[in-house]
C-alpha cells in the first residue's frame, strides 16, 4: 500500500479516534475550502455538526452518511457536538472525474442500509453490497461499507470484478484473501476478484472499513484541501480562497475562532500528479 495513492476514486482516508472529547477538546474545524472532490463522513461514535456554504446544516451520527460535493468550490465547518463524549470515525475523499468538476455544490444526509448475517453486520454507506444500495450519489462506481464481525467469524462478500478494494482495520485484526492485516493498517486487493473473504482473527468483536471502486484513470494533483489537475490550478484555488472569492461562498452561523482557516504557503516545488504502481499485465 505504501506506493498506492488511490483505490478507485478514493484518494484520502482520515481514520481518527477513539478520542476522549473531555481530554482532547473534540473536533473544531473552522470553515475551509474544497474543490474537485466529495467528502464522505462516517462515524463509529459521537456526533459532528456540519455547516457549509451551500446552506446545508446537519448533525452527522453513526449510521448516517454525510456526503458533501464540492464541485467548483465549497467551504464547510466541522464541530463535535456538546453531547459527544467519544469521537471516532473516518472521513474519506473521493476525486471527481473531469465531467463532474463543475457540478453544483451539494450536501446529502442519508441513512445507510445494514445487512445482518449470522456472525456479521454490514452497513453500506456508499454504493451497493450484499443486495442493498446506499442513497449517497457518487460520480464514479464506488463501494464503502462498515463490517462488524463476531470473534473468529469469516464473511464472504460477492463483489464487482472490475473493482479494486481496500480494507482498513479499525479494531481487532483481519485476514483478507488469506493475508493478515493489523489494526490501523489498510490492505489492498487488485481488480479481478469476484468475492472477498474477510476473517476476524481475534477473540473479540472487530470492525473493518471496506472501500472500493473501478480504477480512477485520470491524473490528479492534491494539495491541502484541493483536488485539481495541475500545479497551476492549485495555485489559483489557493489564491482565490485567500482573497475570499465567491468561488467558495460563506459558511453561515459559524462563530468559532478563527472564522476561517488560512491556506498554508505553497511548497517550493512544482506539484506533480499522483500515481499508482502500474497494473500487472497478463
Amino acid at each position: 500500500m505504501r506506493h498506492r495513492t488511490l483505490i478507485g476514486a478514493w484518494c484520502f482516508l482520515d481514520h481518527y479516534g477513539p478520542d476522549d472529547v473531555v481530554r482532547t477538546g473534540g473536533m473544531e474545524v473552522a470553515p475551509h475550502p474544497h474543490t474537485g472532490l466529495q467528502t464522505v463522513s462516517w462515524l463509529f461514535a459521537g456526533e459532528v455538526e456540519h455547516r457549509d456554504s451551500g446552506g446545508a446544516y446537519a448533525i452527522i451520527q453513526p449510521g448516517l452518511t454525510g456526503l458533501m460535493t464540492s464541485g467548483f468550490g465549497i467551504a464547510h465547518s466541522e464541530v463535535s457536538t456538546p453531547a459527544t463524549t467519544v469521537l471516532h470515525g473516518v472521513q474519506l475523499w473521493v476525486a471527481l472525474p473531469s465531467d463532474a468538476l463543475n457540478v453544483e455544490r451539494d450536501f446529502s444526509f442519508t441513512h445507510a442500509p445494514m445487512v445482518a448475517l449470522d456472525e456479521a453486520k454490514v452497513t453500506v454507506f456508499v454504493g451497493s453490497l450484499l443486495g442493498v444500495t446506499s442513497d449517497a450519489k457518487t460520480y464514479t462506481p464506488l463501494v464503502g461499507a462498515e463490517l462488524n464481525l463476531e470473534p473468529g467469524a469469516t464473511i464472504e462478500l460477492p463483489v464487482d470484478k472490475a473493482f479494486e478494494h481496500g480494507l482498513l482495520v479499525d479494531t481487532g485484526a483481519a485476514a483478507i484473501q488469506g493475508t493478515a492485516v493489523r489494526r490501523h493498517e489498510l490492505a489492498y486487493v487488485a481488480p479481478g476478484e469476484s468475492a472477498l473473504v474477510v476473517t476476524n482473527l481475534t477473540d473479540d468483536p472487530a470492525r473493518f472499513v471496506l472501500i472500493g471502486g473501478t480504477p480512477f484513470e485520470e491524473p490528479i494533483v492534491m494539495w491541502w484541501n484541493f483536488v485539481a489537475r495541475s500545479h497551476e490550478e492549485i495555485v489559483e484555488m489557493r489564491d482565490e480562497w485567500q482573497a475570499g472569492s465567491e468561488r467558495f461562498g460563506f459558511v453561515p452561523e459559524y462563530y468559532g475562532t478563527p472564522m476561517r482557516l488560512a491556506a498554508p504557503p505553497m511548497p517550493r516545488v512544482h506539484l506533480l500528479p499522483r500515481s499508482n504502481p502500474p497494473r500487472p499485465t497478463a
